[in-house]
Parts: structure tokens; sequence; C-alpha cells
């Protein structure tokens, strides 16, 4: 990517978040607003921080066992690494707090970045296959308030259709993985119709990505995987609820699931440096199908977004200090990644 199509992509992801920001805040009234936040119960905050970081602490559990294959690696690195991953996503633009997590650790444990990079996204496909399976659940058993009938209908559709594209998911890649070559051949014709521009990334990205699905033939080391992914999504639906709870918000847990998925596919889109106004607006617009008013909404979601931007930054400068890394230096070696990944 040159630095022209980067400040584009930059520019474009603020834009998107000032749009999001301008129609959350047209017609608020500030009153409410600060009245909700008056009557918050701030005892929620502290276990409600304690536990996103217990999140992060199996997240660096799951890389540990994604990268048994390549080296048997330390807690003491891949947590600090994950720390500051995600502190450089909430910082960067276009995540790339992915390629800076693959080269701390990789300088930590004398590991090749892209190797490394190559367990992450392995990771993210855990991590997606894992928030499929809270959107199965949340469509077939969410409850929403009466008058929304139409709603409740179409997260039920929407179960059905989620639940399809998950069996075809899991389909593809165990017969990429058994026929690499055929299904690669496949997709290439699939792909013929469109501009060979599509082509020539798609391919040698599922090519890539069969060479790095290196995963342990071991049950108990691939029942580890899936455990902490399942610890890993309950541990960051759990503040959630917490936080709803502190504002006197009583909804039941899958509730707090409906807003998380939410709230995943919010990061999805382009936004500015730490999701700043898509975040914001999935968090509100999924409290108020709840019937929950919108001054409350938007001050539980400024809450749950600073819970989870705040915290990990400070510990991610703590190790950049402790550990004497450059942000700078990490950041200009992940840009030139990106670039050979593109």
């Amino acid at each position: 990517m040159t630095k022209k199509g980067f400040d584009k992509k930059l520019l474009l992801g603020i834009g998107i978040s000032l749009f999001f920001l301008f129609l959350l805040f047209r017609k608020i009234d500030f009153d409410k607003l600060i009245i909700a936040f008056r009557e918050m119960d701030y005892r929620y905050l502290l276990p409600a921080v304690a536990v996103t970081f217990v999140s992060y602490y199996f997240r660096a559990i799951r890389w540990k066992y994604l990268l048994l294959p390549i080296k048997k690696t330390s807690m003491a690195n891949l947590f600090p690494s994950t720390i500051i991953g995600y502190m450089a996503n909430n910082l960067l633009p276009a995540r790339l707090g992915e390629f800076v997590r693959a080269y701390v650790l990789g300088q930590k444990e004398k590991i090749e970045t892209s190797a490394v990079f190559a367990t992450l996204v392995v990771d993210r496909l855990f991590d997606g296959f894992t928030v499929l399976l809270i959107l199965l659940v949340t469509f077939f058993t969410v409850r929403l308030p009466a008058g929304m009938e139409n709603v409740q209908h179409g997260l039920v559709v929407g179960g059905y259709v989620t639940l399809a594209i998950y069996a075809l998911v899991v389909a593809f890649l165990v017969v990429l993985k058994k026929r690499t070559s055929w299904t690669i051949h496949l997709v290439g014709s699939l792909l013929k119709p469109f501009p060979a521009r599509i082509s020539e990334k798609v391919i040698p990205l599922l090519g890539s990505f069969i060479s790095g699905l290196r995963l342990s033939s071991k049950p108990v080391e691939l029942f580890a995987l899936f455990g902490t992914s399942i610890i890993i999504w309950a541990t960051a639906i759990w503040p959630v609820h917490m936080l709803l709870r502190s504002f006197g918000i009583a909804l039941p847990v899958t509730a707090s699931m409906f807003i998380m998925v939410f709230l995943v596919f919010a990061v999805m889109v382009p936004a500015s440096p730490g999701y700043v106004g898509t975040y914001h607006a999935a968090c509100v617009y999924g409290l108020m199908a709840f019937a929950i008013q919108k001054e409350r909404a938007l001050s539980v979601a400024l809450v749950i977004h600073g819970l989870s931007f705040f915290p990990v930054i400070c510990a991610g400068f703590y190790y950049l200090w402790r550990d004497n890394v450059s942000l700078k230096k990490i950041r200009e070696t992940s840009t030139q990644q990106e670039k050979i990944l593109e």
C-alpha cells in the first residue's frame, strides 16, 4: 500500500467515525446523559477491567498453543506481546496491531515475524468461529421487547443463515486442507469472471493461509484451543454484562451477547483508530433494540469503549517502557510487513 493510499484509508475512516458521532450526538439531551453517569454504580468498573485482562491472558494462552508446532514459547513474552498488540490496534490505523503483536513476540522469541503472523491468522479464525457460535446462540435465544416482533423474526431467520454460513465455512476449510490444489484451482475457476487483480490476491492468500495452518494433532492441545476460545469470549461478554448492571439495566446475558456481536461487527467497519463512532453506534443501537433510552445507551457505550480502550493502552505503554521497545520502530516494521502482504 502506498503512503497516499494509506492516507486515503485513514481519512475515510475518520470521515466514517465523524458521521456516526454526528448521528449519535444530534438531538441528545445532555442533561439526561449527565444524569445517567451520576446514577451509575462505579463499583462495577474495577471488576470489569480485571475480567477484561483475564480475557487478554487467555488470548495469550491460546496463542501459546497455536505456536507449539513452531516453538514452545513463554507466557512471560506472550502476554506482554498480546497487550502491546491490542494497544497498537487502538492507536494505529488499519489494524496494524496484529503486525505489531507478531513483530514484538518474534523479537522476544527469535522467531520469524511472518511465521508468527501466520499463527495470528489462525487465531482470528478461531475468533471468527466462536463469534459465529455466539451469533447463532443469540439469534435463537434473545428476546426483544413487545413491538419488536418483526426484528425478532428477522433474528431467527438470521440464525438459520448464520448456521448455513458456519457449515459452509467449515466444509470449505476441511476440503481446502484435505485437497488443497483442487480447491485452489476451483476457486481460481470461480473467480475468472471477475477482474484478474482479485484472483491475484485471493489465490496466493489461500496458499499462504493453508501453509501456515499448522495445528497440533494432540487431542488435549486441540481441546485447549477450543476451550480457551470459549473462555476468551465469555470473559469479553461478562464485562459488558457488568457495565449494563452498573447503569441499572437488568437484561439477560443473551442481551450482552447480542451487544457483543454488534461490537464485533463495528470494529470491522473502517473507522478512525480506536473504532471511535462505529463502536459507540453499535452499542447504542443494539441497546435501543431493548427499548433503552438513547441517552442512557450512549452513556453505556462511552463507558464500555473507555474500558476497552484506556486500560490496555496504559498496560501496553508500561510493557513498552519495561522492555525498552520502540513503538516507532515496530510501527515502521509493521507497515513494511503490510506492504509485503498486499
